[in-house]
């Protein structure tokens, strides 16, 4: 397998959720979306992107988390990206017109870099 494939396949995620979570300190429900690999700036990755962040949006809206957890069902919602690596010039484009949309939603969008290792 060599690069490319290696990047498609750990992109191919859409219909998962990496992490739910309840941030004490904001009252927020976090869906977290790793994104460990380098940004390569592709149509293909920048539509896959856009697929997880509808996942995630869908999951939220939908009733399925509600039904999926109750308790955080009435919470304030963030989506958090965390990054190993920062966005190429491509993807920020898209993440700041899916973080104005989502605000039209009334769920926050953050970009998160974080090291490799933690």
């Amino acid at each position: 397998m060599d690069a490319d494939d290696q990047t498609i396949k750990s992109r191919d995620r859409t219909g998962v959720i990496d992490v739910i979570a309840h941030d004490p300190k904001t009252g927020e429900v976090v869906l977290v979306m790793n994104e460990p690999g380098e940004w390569s700036g592709s149509d293909e990755e920048l539509l896959a992107l856009q697929e997880r962040f509808n996942t995630y949006v869908s999951f939220l809206l939908d009733g399925e988390m509600a039904e999926a957890h109750p308790e955080l069902a009435a919470k304030p919602a963030r989506i958090e990206l965390r990054c190993v690596h920062m966005p190429d010039t491509r993807a920020l484009e898209l993440i700041g017109l899916i973080h104005d949309q989502l605000a039209f939603q009334e769920i926050k969008m953050e970009v998160v870099l974080r090291d490799a290792t933690g």
